[in-house]
């Protein structure tokens, strides 16, 4: 009681594209009565009851539901059971201080006494700490926790628990950042650490010959998990391996760059590179859990740090906030929870999670024309430039200059045209772009006359 489920359950089903559903609402809509009534009419034990066989019903069907159910609901233990087989368990986890000062005063049954109330927060609580699956206290991190994302804090340090199961781990680092990091994650896998396997750093990871070599190189069973322990290249090459190494097994990300931790390690796309185009080939496979370090970003050098700041002004565009101006964890926090709410909602990108794109048919076309040498970030920032200059957006045109300062790339013009029209989103040779009405607004899958869109790509070049 009080921990917020009424106030934040509403605002994550909007969140993920789901319908929201009371438990104590649907009691009393089949009794004709309020709690209130019930508890005076039947007792506790006749609400528990209802409450029960309500639970039983909302939890069974099949649409994907945020499900809000009262702090005495895990009192049945079928209704514990119910939820271990058919739900994914987040707890609001508020003080009891605090539950009490926002309950004190109402006609709950249950909240009329104060030292009732504690005792009762106290019986419950090793209940509720048991069918917990994640815990929250705000809404960013309900929709983290429901996408299996952990961001936080020495995350690097609590590995073994992080990644879920208790089989045996391959870590896949890139050479630098194994030399960074790979003790470290090493040791805090312990025994499950059954090998290690390094990759080139940067887009060279990302060819058929390394997902061979990883293939063949791997000695996991099928409860085996891989742990991709690097930036967006190094998850994007691990996750591919992962989703086709013995027709799929699980995989965990554990970014660190800050292109990765706001964008590449989150969604489940996977990929590898082919000559005609980046990311040609690939599949999406949502991982088992990511675990976000912001500390390890402090290692960065200045130019990554750009990068991954391109990303941020992205998902801050489109979420009509300057999530730029943010601090560092904020940032990964904020952007994290963004862009997980869209793949929950579209995670086969089928629908509004092409908004994710803003401004990479440009970054692609332009890296692809570069042998994939400008740096992602770069390409991410020029390619804002033309996806907000053909959205006639003039003030966010200025905002991404300030930010990111990009210079223009120096690529050949016609390879750079030749590789857009091979873009993924393309249809028929004609590109489909992510432009914005006003941050915030979004519009996907949008065709324009191909000389505006040649004319965008040849400001861009050098």
């Amino acid at each position: 009681m009080g921990a917020g489920k009424t106030t934040l359950g509403p605002q994550l089903a909007e969140r993920l594209g789901r319908s929201f559903v009371s438990v104590d609402d649907v009691v009393q809509a089949g009794s004709g009565r309020t709690i209130v009534q019930i508890f005076e009419e039947d007792g506790e034990a006749g609400f528990r009851a209802l409450e029960e066989q309500a639970a039983a019903d909302v939890l069974g069907r099949r649409e994907p539901t945020v499900v809000e159910l009262g702090g005495g609901g895990l009192g049945s233990a079928h209704t514990q059971d119910v939820l271990r087989r058919s739900a994914f368990t987040l707890l609001l986890d508020t003080a009891v201080d605090e539950a009490w000062k926002r309950v004190a005063g109402s006609d709950r049954p249950l909240a009329r006494d104060e030292s009732r109330f504690r005792a009762l927060y106290e019986e419950r609580w090793p209940l509720y700490e048991g069918a917990a699956e994640a815990r929250a206290s705000d809404l960013d991190g309900a929709v983290l926790a429901a996408a299996g994302v952990d961001v936080g804090a020495r995350a690097l340090d609590r590995l073994a628990e992080a990644v879920p199961g208790d089989g045996p781990v391959a870590l896949v680092a890139d050479r630098t950042v194994a030399a960074l990091h790979g003790e470290q994650a090493g040791a805090a896998l312990g025994d499950r650490l059954a090998s290690t396997h390094e990759v080139p750093a940067g887009e060279q990871a990302k060819t058929l010959a390394e997902a061979e070599q990883l293939w063949s190189s791997l000695r996991l069973d099928r409860r085996g998990t891989l742990v991709a322990l690097g930036g967006g290249t190094t998850i994007d090459l691990t996750g591919f391996v992962a989703a086709t190494y013995m027709r799929g097994i699980a995989w965990a990300p554990v970014p660190t760059t800050l292109v990765a931790q706001v964008d590449a390690a989150l969604g489940g796309k996977t990929g590898i590179d082919i000559a005609g185009g980046k990311n040609l080939v690939g599949a999406f496979h949502w991982p088992a859990r990511v675990v976000a370090d912001p500390e390890v970003l402090e290692t960065l050098p200045p130019a990554e740090v750009t990068n991954g700041l391109a990303e941020v002004v992205k998902t801050g565009l489109l979420a009509g906030e300057a999530l730029w101006d943010l601090d560092r964890a904020d940032q990964v926090r904020s952007c994290a929870a963004f862009k997980a709410a869209v793949c929950l909602r579209d995670p086969r990108e089928r629908g509004e999670r092409a908004q994710l794109n803003l401004g990479h048919t440009f970054a692609h076309a332009l890296e692809t024309a570069s042998g994939y040498e400008l740096p992602h970030g770069r390409a991410v920032a020029l390619g804002l430039l033309a996806a907000l200059r053909l959205s006639g957006l003039e003030d966010e045109v200025a905002v991404v200059s300030e930010v990111l300062r990009p210079e223009k790339a120096q690529v050949d013009r016609e390879a750079a045209w030749s590789a857009l029209g091979r873009d993924k989103k393309s249809i028929g040779g004609s590109p489909r772009l992510v432009l914005l009405d006003a941050p915030g607004r979004p519009r996907w899958n949008v065709e324009l006359p191909a000389d505006d869109v040649r004319a965008a790509l040849d400001e861009l070049i050098a």
